[in-house]
This record gives structure tokens, C-alpha cells and sequence, in this order.
């Protein structure tokens, strides 16, 4: 609890029109409260969604509960067997009706938990409201940005034929509402400069992006076009200025913002300054096939977005559905990642299938690694975080959403219980995680989706 005599870390001298951040005090000292107990750190949560599957007989290690051992896909994780959960058998229900697509069904509702409404059109409908954007909906006010959403790949359009399926679906598993897709930043020094461009030592100072709203620029143009649109287009394009609209008056919060620039300490400018070297570093370079560097650019963003507090909801995909992403850049693979995925029990197919799942998890643990090695009280960010890592099937080459692969790393501020290897009852919900990280961070919530109650087992 706060007592009388102390103030927040955030405090600014402020007057004239003018803000000076303080120096740490000692009144700003946190109490030391036992781990767990204390809503002194907020949670962070991300979900990283892999396409196309895992090797089946490669995914699940050997033993359940504490004492297991980490199996060939997963051993890049093994400094972090402690601050992760391997959960077995969940499955994404709604994701299994009868005559749906194996892979655009089971991406655009992995958040959502809910069937999607097969449509070649515009009418489309994920089924509900994604996980991240129930979060983002409850804590967003308290940060500049209420979610980020991040990719490698961009939005398709048109028409899948031979299944009769729209591409968006593959490209989004972000929803702000059931017929609103939240579109994701793909380059790295967008993302950086959307967030920090006017923090990193020694880089001129731009106008301040809070005082001029960029629908000013485009407001007679848009008021143009919208009266030479349809209704149904007049009401989308309000739609999508509304949404500018609500994350500008978020950025616009004074108070947001004074919060956001005290939390830029030394320690964040200096990752700054790496970070910002290293999106220069790789812009000069050509880009070419192997896409690490760029995607361990993008986690490093999130992580300095969760440090800095800029937002602390964020979804990251390693792909669109249906990804044919060249992965020739990996000793021994050759071809893409779809094709792949369609191994056909074949053992050369198989081992590709393996290295590729490998090199997700490679990236998955260094953004474990980048979170554990922030500091936050007696913890780290990693602590404070719940890090959701899945597919939405099980093996790409039946399209199987059974037992899907999902882990979940970070303690959520000592409210779970990590260090397991877990198998729940056979098509036990995915929905009951979602659920049960939102009871984790205290939300008054009694469902999600189509879930049946917690993971009790999760929980401290």
C-alpha cells in the first residue's frame, strides 16, 4: 500500500508550460512487499502466433508436471524451464466446425475463441472480441498506445479459390470488435519511430507529435471521398477515422504522456541508441531471405514498449496463415514453410519441418531472454509479463487443431504457477486460458469465448 509520504516515480515539476522529470528520491521507494502480492508493477501480456503447425512427435517433452524434460523443439528454452508452462490439449473448438478452411479458421479466431463467418466479401466476422483487445480495453487508458500489433508479413487481399475463403483472415488475429481487424506494422524503423523517435540521444528533435493530429492533414480529402462513397463505405471509412481518433486522444493524454517520458530513464536510451543503430544497420543491408534480424528487431521494440510503458498489450505474428516464407536461410531447409508443413510423413520433410518450428522457438526465447534481463523491483519484466506463444494447429500436415502447441512464459506478477509441464482432459478449451489470464490480472470476467471455467492448475 501507498503510504502518505510517497510519491510516484513518475512525479514531474511542472509550470510555465514546462515538465522536469526528478531525480530518483528515496519517497520513491517502493515497500518491500512479498513478490505476487503487489499491484506496484503492472502485467504485461503478448501473444506470438506461429503458422503452419509443429512436428507432431517433436512438440511434447517427456513427463508432465515439474519434473520434465524439454523435447528437440523446445530446448532453446531451456534457461527458462522455470518461468514456463507447456500446455497440452487444449483446442480451438470453434475452429473445428465441419466444412471449415484448415488454416483461415483457425488464425483469425486464435484470439477470439469464436467461428469465423466464411465470406469471400468485405462481411467479415471473427466472432468475437480478440483476447488482447479485452485486455487493451480494460488497462489501455493507462498508456499512450492501448495495444501494439506487429508482423513480419503484410495484410493480404482477395480471394483464397480454393477454398473460398478471404485473406484477411490470414492476416490478422488482432480484433478490436468481431468485424474490425486491428492492421499490423511490418518494418522495424516505423514501429521504433511511431513510439520513440523523439527520445534517442543525439537524433534531432522533431515537432511534437502530440500537438498536431494527423486526421487535420487529411480531413478535406477524406471528407472528399466520403461523399463520392456508398453508405456501407461511408460507414467503414468513419469507422476507421474513429479509430484514429481513439488512439490520438489516448496519445494526446497529458498526463499518458508525462507518465511515458519519466519512464524513459538512462537505461532506456541506451537500448534506444542500440536499438536505433541496429534498424540503420539493417536498412543498408539487403534484406534478402533471412528474416531474424528483422524479427528480433520487432520483439526488441515490444520489449522496450513493455519497459518503457509505452503499452503493455502486444501481439506479434511470425507470419500470415498459409505462409510459403523461404526458409533456405537455415542449414539443411529448402523451399517454404507451407509446403513444408505438407510433409507427408516424408523423414527429409520431417527434419525441415523441425528446424524451422526450432528457429521460432530460438525467437521466442530471445524475447524471454530481453524481458528477464530488465530489472523491475526485486524481479524483472519477464516476472511481470505473460507471454503467450501458440499455432493454430496442431500438425500442418493434417491441419490437425487438436492439442494444439501453447506455452506461456512470465509468472503474470506472481499470480502463476510456471515450471510445468501440463496435459489437461482432452479438448479442454483454449478459451479457459484466456479466461484464466484475465482472472489473473484481477478482471471481473466469468467467460471468455467459449470456455468452460480456469485452468486451475496455472494458478497460485
Amino acid at each position: 500500500m501507498k503510504k502518505k509520504w510517497q510519491i510516484s516515480r513518475r512525479k514531474m515539476l511542472k509550470g510555465m508550460g514546462a515538465c522536469i522529470a526528478l531525480p530518483y528520491l528515496e519517497a520513491m521507494a517502493i515497500p518491500r512487499i512479498p513478490f505476487g502480492q503487489s499491484d506496484n508493477f503492472p502485467v504485461r501480456s503478448a501473444f506470438l502466433f506461429m503458422p503452419n503447425g509443429v512436428h507432431p512427435d517433436k512438440w511434447t517433452p517427456e513427463k508432465y508436471g515439474t519434473n520434465f524434460t524439454l523435447s528437440p523443439i523446445l530446448q532453446p528454452l531451456e534457461a527458462f524451464q522455470q518461468e514456463l508452462l507447456i500446455l497440452g490439449e487444449l483446442m480451438n473448438k470453434n475452429s473445428t466446425i465441419e466444412g471449415v478452411d484448415g488454416h483461415y479458421a483457425r488464425t483469425a479466431n486464435i484470439l477470439t475463441s469464436m467461428p469465423i463467418e466464411k465470406t469471400i466479401g468485405d462481411n467479415i466476422h471473427s466472432g468475437g472480441v480478440s483476447i488482447d483487445q479485452v485486455i487493451a480495453g480494460k488497462i489501455g487508458h493507462n498508456t499512450l498506445f492501448p495495444s501494439l500489433e506487429y508482423g513480419l508479413d503484410r495484410i493480404r487481399t482477395g480471394v483464397d479459390t480454393n477454398v473460398g475463403y478471404t485473406q484477411l483472415y490470414a492476416s490478422s488475429i488482432s480484433w478490436k470488435t468481431p468485424t474490425q481487424p486491428l492492421s499490423k506494422e511490418i518494418d522495424p524503423r516505423l514501429a521504433f519511430e511511431r513510439l520513440f523517435k523523439n527520445y534517442i540521444p543525439g537524433k534531432k528533435i522533431q515537432e511534437d507529435p502530440w500537438k498536431k493530429s494527423i486526421l487535420d492533414m487529411v480531413m478535406d480529402d477524406a471528407q472528399s471521398l466520403k461523399n463520392n462513397l456508398g453508405r456501407s463505405d461511408q460507414d467503414k471509412l468513419e469507422e476507421y477515422l474513429e479509430s484514429i481518433r481513439s488512439i490520438e486522444k489516448r496519445i494526446v493524454n497529458e498526463e499518458n504522456k508525462e507518465k511515458f517520458e519519466a519512464n524513459i530513464t538512462d537505461d532506456i536510451k541506451k537500448e534506444l541508441t542500440r536499438v536505433d543503430l541496429r534498424i540503420e544497420e539493417y536498412a543498408e543491408m539487403y534484406e534478402g531471405v533471412d528474416v531474424t534480424e528483422k524479427t528480433r528487431l520487432m520483439l526488441d521494440i515490444m520489449a522496450l514498449a513493455f519497459w518503457s510503458d509505452a503499452s503493455r498489450v502486444s501481439t506479434f505474428m511470425f507470419g500470415n496463415s498459409v505462409s510459403g516464407r523461404n526458409f533456405s536461410f537455415l542449414d539443411g531447409v529448402s523451399g517454404g514453410h507451407h509446403s513444408i508443413s505438407h510433409h507427408m510423413n516424408h523423414p527429409d520433410k520431417m527434419e525441415e519441418y523441425l528446424k524451422i518450428n526450432i528457429w521460432h522457438i530460438e525467437q521466442y526465447a530471445y524475447f524471454l531472454d530481453k524481458l528477464k534481463s530488465i530489472k523491475e523491483g526485486d524481479g524483472n519484466l519477464l516476472d511481470n509479463s505473460m507471454i503467450m506463444f501458440a499455432s493454430g494447429l496442431r500438425d500442418g500436415n493434417r491441419h490437425s487443431p487438436y492439442n494444439l502447441p501453447v506455452l506461456v512464459a512470465g509468472k503474470g506478477g506472481g499470480k502463476l504457477k510456471t515450471g510445468q509441464n501440463l496435459q489437461f482432459n482432452k479438448n479442454t478449451p483454449l478459451a479457459n486460458l484466456y479466461l484464466s489470464m484475465l482472472q489473473s490480472m484481477n478482471f471481473d470476467v466469468n467467460s471468455f469465448g467459449d470456455s468452460t471455467g480456469i485452468l486451475s492448475e496455472i494458478h497460485k
